[in-house]
């Protein structure tokens, strides 16, 4: 089925979108979920964007446990999987369907670390500053359970949170260049799957004394 300007399909990414994410450099990547807890609440929905604008959202069922498609273009080393706080993304990715997201980079933690003129790294602000463009949020807590029976406002949402994300990737890797603190960017989102390892076992402060 198509709705407006992107897809949607059950269960799995089509052959031919695959395809075609497959040629991305970079593809931006969200999730909507029943909660915060992946091992309480539910995968819903995956969407992902590519450089093209091209958008796909995956409705998952209840209960179901792989994706071929979406593991092959997630887990493939040469094209960049862009992600707004991936730490919650890429746990519930591993956590239902088995996925071991790689390589990442984190919208969040790059406006954390190249905008620290403020204190608002929400994906609605970030994408207000940088891309001109005001996210509307009225459909981020709703029921995303009955995949099926979403709602063209619920659909929309869901599209415009990855529409936005590599341009905004382009931006902040711009900043984080000039103000000399790539590489530790880099090395941020290099570790976050040992992060996510500790998030599924639910360890907390494991830093702290």
């Amino acid at each position: 089925m198509t709705l407006d300007d992107f897809q949607v399909s059950d269960r799995d990414l089509s052959d031919a979108a695959l395809s075609q994410y497959l040629k991305s450099e970079a593809i931006a990547i969200d999730t909507e979920t029943m909660g915060l807890l992946p091992q309480r609440d539910r995968l819903c929905l995956v969407q992902l964007c590519n450089l093209e604008g091209n958008v796909a959202v995956v409705r998952i069922a209840k209960g179901q446990t792989d994706a071929a498609n979406l593991k092959k273009l997630l887990e493939a080393a040469n094209i960049q999987k862009v992600f707004h706080f991936a730490r919650f993304d890429v746990a519930t990715l591993r956590y239902h369907l088995g996925i071991q997201v790689q390589p990442i980079f984190c919208t969040k933690i790059a406006s954390k670390l190249a905008r620290t003129y403020t204190n608002r790294h929400g994906l609605k602000d970030v994408v207000q500053e940088l891309e001109k463009v005001e996210l509307d949020k009225s459909a981020q807590s709703s029921d995303w359970g009955n995949a099926a029976n979403l709602s063209a406002d619920q659909l929309s949402y869901a599209a415009n949170d990855v529409r936005y994300l590599l341009s905004v990737q382009q931006k902040l890797t711009e900043m984080l260049k000039r103000e000399q603190r790539w590489e530790l960017a880099q090395q941020c989102f290099q570790v976050l799957p040992t992060i996510v390892s500790l998030d599924l076992l639910q360890f907390k402060d494991l830093f702290e004394h």
